[in-house]
C-alpha cells in the first residue's frame, strides 16, 4: 500500500497552492511553435538520412556473411551481454526509486521494480516514451494509490535521471580519452577536452542550481519540484551506471579487431543514443545503427551489423516480451487474490 512520508507537504505532489501561472504571450507562443517546427524538421532529417544509409547498407550486404557472423558469436558473449543488460535494467529501477523519494511517497520495491522495468522495456521498443512509459507506470502504480499527476511527475523526474547520466558519461569520456575520440570525430584533442569540460560544468551548474533552494518547473500544467543535492547526485550516478552497463552489453558482442577501448566505445554509444532520441524512432532504430556503423572500426560491415542485431535482440526484444509476460502474470495474480478474498468473505455460517 502507498504511504506518504510524515515530513511530506500537506498539498498533493502534483499541485502547488496559491500559485497562478501567467498566461502565455503571443511572442512566447510563436517561439514555442518555431522551436517545435525546428525540432520536427531536425528529427525528420536524421530519420531520413538514417533510412538512406541503412537501405544502402542492406542493399550491398552479403547476407551469408551476416549469418556466418551471427553464428560465430560465442555463448560467453551472449551470457555477458545478458548479464550486463540485466544490470542496466536493475539500475533503471533506481530511477523510479529516486523519483518516489523526491515525491515523498513510499511504495514497495517489488511494485517499483515491476513498474520501472516494464515501462522502460516497452517504451524502448514502442517509442513515444512519455506516453507508453507513463501509461504502464500508471497501470501499476494506480493499484497502490498513486494519482495520474504523481505518475507524470515520477516519469519526468526519471527522465531527468537519464539525461544527467548521459551528460556525465559524455563529460568523463571526452575529458579522459580526448585522443582516441579525436581519431573518430576528427576534432582536435583540446576541442574534445573542452567539450568534456563544458559538459561537466553543465552537470555541476545544475547540481548547484537545485541545491541552493527548492526549484520548480511546470510541464503540461503539472508543477514539479526538482530533486535537491542528494537525490540529484544519486540520479546522476544511476544514470551513468545504467548507460555504462548498456554500452557494455553491446561492447562484448562486437567482433574481434575493432580496436576500441571500453571507455571510448561508451562515449560513442551515448552519442548514438542521443541521435536515436533526436530521430524520434522507436528505440532509436536506424539512427543508432548508422552511428555505430560509421564510427566503430570492424573487420566487415556484416560482422558489426551482426553485433547490432544481437544487441537489439538481447537488450530490447527479450525484455519487451518479458515485460508483457510479467504484466500478464501480475494481473492474473491480482485478480486471483481478489477472487480468493471475495470467496473467503462469502464463506461462513448459513
Amino acid at each position: 500500500m502507498l504511504k506518504r512520508n510524515p515530513e511530506a507537504a500537506a498539498e498533493p505532489a502534483d499541485r502547488v497552492p496559491d500559485q497562478r501561472q501567467p498566461l502565455e504571450t503571443d511572442g512566447a507562443r510563436k517561439r514555442r511553435r518555431w522551436l517545435h517546427v525546428a525540432a520536427t524538421v531536425f528529427s525528420l532529417l536524421i530519420l531520413g538520412l538514417s533510412a538512406f544509409v541503412v537501405t544502402r547498407t542492406l542493399l550491398t550486404m552479403n547476407y551469408s556473411a551476416l549469418r556466418s557472423a551471427i553464428h560465430q558469436t560465442t555463448m560467453e558473449q551472449f551470457l555477458l551481454a545478458a548479464i550486463f543488460t540485466a544490470c542496466s535494467y536493475l539500475a533503471l529501477t533506481g530511477y523510479d526509486a529516486c523519483s518516489l523519494k523526491q515525491l515523498r511517497l513510499r511504495v514497495p520495491y517489488a511494485t517499483t521494480a515491476l513498474a520501472s522495468f516494464t515501462s522502460y522495456a516497452i517504451s524502448f521498443t514502442m517509442g513515444f516514451a512519455l506516453v507508453t512509459s507513463g501509461t504502464v507506470r500508471y497501470w501499476v502504480y494506480s493499484q497502490v494509490g498513486l494519482r495520474a499527476g504523481q505518475v507524470l511527475s515520477l516519469t519526468l523526474i526519471a527522465g531527468v535521471t537519464f539525461w544527467m547520466g548521459m551528460v556525465l558519461v559524455i563529460a568523463i569520456v571526452l575529458m579522459a580519452m580526448p585522443g582516441p575520440v579525436a581519431e573518430i570525430n576528427q576534432l582536435k584533442v583540446w576541442i574534445n577536452w573542452l567539450m568534456g569540460l563544458g559538459a561537466l560544468a553543465a552537470v555541476l551548474a545544475w547540481i548547484a542550481w537545485v541545491s541552493v533552494s527548492p526549484r520548480r518547473i511546470v510541464v503540461r500544467g503539472v508543477s514539479l519540484e526538482l530533486p535537491g543535492f542528494r537525490i540529484s547526485i544519486a540520479q546522476m550516478l544511476l544514470g551513468a551506471i545504467d548507460l555504462m552497463f548498456a554500452a557494455a552489453a553491446l561492447y562484448v558482442l562486437l567482433p574481434d579487431g575493432h580496436g576500441l577501448d571500453y571507455l571510448t566505445f561508451a562515449g560513442l554509444y551515448v552519442f548514438a543514443c542521443l541521435l536515436g532520441i533526436a530521430s524520434n524512432a522507436p528505440g532509436g532504430i536506424g539512427a543508432f545503427e548508422v552511428t555505430m556503423l560509421k564510427t566503430v572500426p570492424a573487420p566487415s560491415v556484416e560482422a558489426l551489423l551482426a553485433s547490432l542485431v544481437l544487441f537489439r535482440l538481447i537488450y530490447y526484444f527479450i525484455p519487451f516480451v518479458l515485460a508483457f509476460a510479467l504484466l500478464g502474470a501480475h494481473e492474473v495474480a491480482r485478480r486471483w487474490k481478489r477472487l480468493r478474498s471475495e470467496m473467503n468473505e462469502g464463506d461462513g455460517p448459513y
